[in-house]
């Protein structure tokens, strides 16, 4: 079968059901900018946000989560921590649990970020991959880097991922 035959058959999947964690140790609700892109985009490409929150860079916390929500969604959408600040510790915490990786994905990031930031882009650990049945992306925290992503990468093929990964279940 094509990928567009898949992507078509995907498009008659059910709606996907996101969960959408933004970690920072200082974003509240009101200044998260990017979370409530991701929500909002989300919802503009019919999908379902059933799970927000902002975590603290505490990998053993978003771990936690992360399991937390395996069986209540379809894909986790993380935003922030993906650089190499001794905080930011969200690309080890993921990556730990990942069953599957989708290296394409922080490949096609940075090759695309780095049309906008230079050089800069190769400091992002952007990566993605399934975690017990459910796609997990992490992204850089900016506004730039999630609009990006997600206008780019994320949205385009969300429901094909979702498709996949449900067909074989």
């Amino acid at each position: 079968m094509s990928t567009a035959e898949h992507k078509s058959l995907a498009e008659s999947h059910r709606l996907v059901r996101c969960a959408v964690i933004t970690v920072s140790d200082t974003r509240t609700e009101a200044s998260d900018k990017s979370g409530s892109l991701i929500r909002t985009r989300l919802h503009e490409g019919g999908h379902e946000v059933v799970f927000y929150r902002i975590v603290p860079d505490e990998p053993a916390e978003i771990r936690a989560l992360l399991s937390d929500l395996v069986g209540r969604v379809d894909a986790i959408l993380l935003s922030g921590g993906t650089g190499i600040s001794r905080r930011d510790n969200t690309y080890e915490a993921v990556t730990s649990l990942l069953e599957k990786t989708i290296p394409g994905f922080g490949e096609l990031f940075r090759m695309l970020s780095y049309e906008e930031v230079g050089a800069a882009a190769m400091l992002s650990r952007a990566t993605a991959g399934v975690y017990q049945d459910v796609v997990v992306f992490s992204t850089p925290g900016s506004v730039n880097a999630v609009r990006l992503a997600l206008t780019k990468l994320i949205l385009p093929e969300l429901k094909h991922l979702v498709w996949e990964i449900a067909r074989m279940a």
